[in-house]
C-alpha cells in the first residue's frame, strides 16, 4: 500500500518545526528516521496532513554529558548510540541493549528518540529510558517542557506527548563506575521484536547488592520497572534462594499478552529465565567493579 496524500515541510529550526505542527491542528507528524512512521503511513494506520522533517536542524545529532546526565539528541541514530564512547563508558547497559536492535538498515536510519516516542512495548530504547530515569525534552509554540519518563508512556504506542510538540532530546541517568549490569533478550530471530527482555543494574557494597533496578519489556503494554523483585534483592545476600524469590516476584508482577508469537504463560516463564541470567551477569560485573 501507499500512504494517503500529505504535505511535506523540511524544518529549518526547532521553532519552525513547532510552528508547522501548531498550524496542522494536531494532524502533523515529525519524521527523523521514519523506520516506524513510514510503514504505519504505508498501511494507512496514520494519515498525517503534513510531515515535518527535522533532519536539517543543526545540533540535534549529538550525544553529550550535561551535568551528571547523558543527553541524546533527536537525530542520534541507533548506530551512533551503539558506538558512542560516552554511552559505552557511562551507560554500558544501553550499549549492550543496542546489539539487539533491528537490522543494519534500521539502525542506520532509526533514532533513539524516535524509538522512545513510538512507544512500542517490545522495543529496547523505551526500556532503557525507563531503566535510566529518562527525561524527554519537548518544544511547542507554547514553550519548552521536560517530561519525566514515569509520566510519558500511557500505553502501547501511546505517550503523553502533545500533537504539536517536537522532541529535541532525551536525558538519561549515568551509571556509577562500580555498577554492574545485565541485559538478556529473546526474539524468534535476531533483529525481531523481543518476546521478552530483562535488564538489571546493581552495585556491590560489603558483599550485598545495592541500588538494584530491574526493568522488563515485551511483558505488558509498556516497559516497566519491577520494584517487588528489586526489593527482594536489595541489601540481601544474593543466594540461589534470593534469586529464585526475585524471579518468582517478577513473574507475578508482569501481565504479558497472548498473541500469535507466544502465549502469556510462555512469556512469563521466559521472563523468569532471562531475569535469572541478567541478575547473575549484573552481580558478576558489580563484584569485578567493587572498589578494593
Amino acid at each position: 500500500m501507499k500512504p494517503a496524500v500529505f504535505d511535506y515541510v523540511r524544518a529549518e529550526s526547532v521553532a519552525h518545526a513547532a510552528e508547522v505542527l501548531a498550524g496542522a491542528g494536531g494532524d502533523g507528524k515529525v519524521i527523523a528516521g521514519g523506520q516506524s512512521l513510514m510503514p504505519m503511513m504505508n498501511f494507512r494506520l496514520v494519515k498525517p496532513s503534513v510531515l515535518v522533517d527535522i533532519n536539517a536542524i543543526a545540533g540535534l545529532d549529538r550525544v553529550e554529558l550535561v551535568g551528571s546526565r547523558i543527553r541524546v539528541g533527536a537525530l542520534v541514530r541507533h548506530f551512533m548510540t551503539a558506538r558512542d564512547p560516552l554511552i559505552a563508558q557511562r551507560a554500558p547497559v544501553v550499549t549492550a541493549a543496542m546489539k539487539h536492535v533491528a537490522h543494519l538498515t534500521v539502525r542506520n536510519r532509526g533514532t533513539f528518540c524516535g524509538s522512545v516516542c513510538h512507544a512500542d512495548p517490545a522495543a529496547e530504547m523505551p526500556m532503557m529510558t525507563v531503566m535510566l530515569d529518562g527525561e524527554i525534552h519537548a518544544v511547542s509554540t507554547r514553550g519548552k517542557r521536560m517530561i519525566p519518563i514515569n509520566a510519558f508512556f500511557a500505553g502501547s504506542l501511546v505517550t503523553s506527548l502533545e500533537p504539536d510538540e517536537v522532541v529535541t532530546a532525551i536525558d538519561l541517568a549515568t551509571m556509577p563506575p562500580n555498577m554492574g549490569f545485565g541485559f538478556h533478550e529473546f526474539a524468534r530471530r535476531h533483529g525481531d521484536y523481543a518476546l521478552a527482555a530483562v535488564a538489571v543494574l546493581m552495585r556491590r557494597e560489603n558483599g550485598r547488592p545495592r541500588d538494584v533496578r530491574i526493568a522488563v519489556m515485551g511483558l505488558g503494554e509498556m516497559p516497566s520497572r519491577i520494584p517487588t523483585a528489586e526489593t527482594v534483592i536489595e541489601g540481601n545476600e544474593l543466594s540461589d534462594l534470593t534469586i529464585a524469590r526475585a524471579v518468582e516476584s517478577l513473574r507475578a508482577a508482569v501481565s504479558p499478552n497472548t498473541d500469535l508469537h507466544a502465549s502469556a504463560d510462555y512469556r512469563r516463564h521466559l521472563a523468569g529465565a532471562l531475569a535469572k541470567r541478567a541478575i547473575g551477569d549484573a552481580w558478576l560485573r558489580a563484584r569485578e567493579a567493587e572498589p578494593a
